[in-house]
């Protein structure tokens, strides 16, 4: 195994808080009451439909982040906010402001001394290189939904990062706390690797709570996950 590649929303960053965490400050900078744990959950909740509509060719190739503002626009609306166009552009920007979880950054450090790391996300390159440089992650690379104009869990993604890194399958390994993701990954011949994320959707997370299938490894976190990488090698 030569390359982790890692989802990166729910998965490396906590979008959950980072998201509830703005909107309660832009709250406070407007003088307006905003139901901002319901906008961060609901606003996540039009994720996968946004993008399924585009897999499904309903509409063509739309990166991410117009994905988010349309999204956004039909929430305000649902909750009756109106804001300007300029305070809508700001809350999109929300998500290139997400903080990581607290392991992640010594965790990846650690894993980047054995092996190339890079993201596979479904977040266009201009959102992932502002999470990263907000996050301080240390990617070798980012392979994104962009690059390959399809979303995950198309195919075209997660081979389309084997083909860049001129790796086989069988050499890159997914890092996810999504199980369907890992599921998708593994059907290509990839490697997996599963990290559980049991507060990503609030305190009534009722999925991913665990591996729901027997991945390539299984940690509590990244550091815990690099610690098995470098036992796993040893023994090789």
């Amino acid at each position: 195994m030569k390359a982790i590649v890692f989802d990166v929303f729910g998965t490396i960053v906590d979008w959950r808080s980072s998201l509830i965490h703005q909107f309660g400050e832009l709250e406070k900078e407007l003088g307006i009451d905003l139901p901002s744990e319901a906008l961060a959950d609901q606003w996540r909740q039009r994720y996968a439909p946004s993008m399924d509509r585009v897999r499904k060719g309903e509409i063509p190739w739309t990166i991410l982040d117009d994905l988010h503002r349309e999204s956004l626009v039909q929430l305000l609306d649902q909750h009756g906010i109106a804001l300007d166009e300029a305070t809508i552009d700001r809350i999109n920007l929300f998500w290139h402001r997400l903080t990581p979880w607290p392991d992640v950054q010594r965790g990846l450090q650690r894993l980047k001394e054995q092996t190339i790391i890079g993201t596979l996300t479904n977040g266009n390159v201009s959102l992932m290189v502002d999470v990263a440089r907000h996050a301080q992650l240390p990617w070798d690379m980012i392979f994104c939904a962009e690059l390959f104009e399809h979303y995950k869990p198309d195919t075209e993604v997660y081979l389309g990062a084997c083909r860049l890194l001129r790796l086989p399958p069988e050499e890159v390994m997914l890092c996810a706390a999504h199980n369907a993701d890992l599921h998708a990954a593994r059907a290509l011949g990839m490697k997996t690797a599963f990290i559980p994320r049991p507060t990503e959707y609030g305190p009534s997370q009722s999925k991913d709570l665990e591996a729901e299938e027997a991945w390539d490894f299984v940690a509590d976190d990244l550091v815990g996950l690099s610690e098995q990488l470098i036992r796993d090698r040893r023994r090789a």
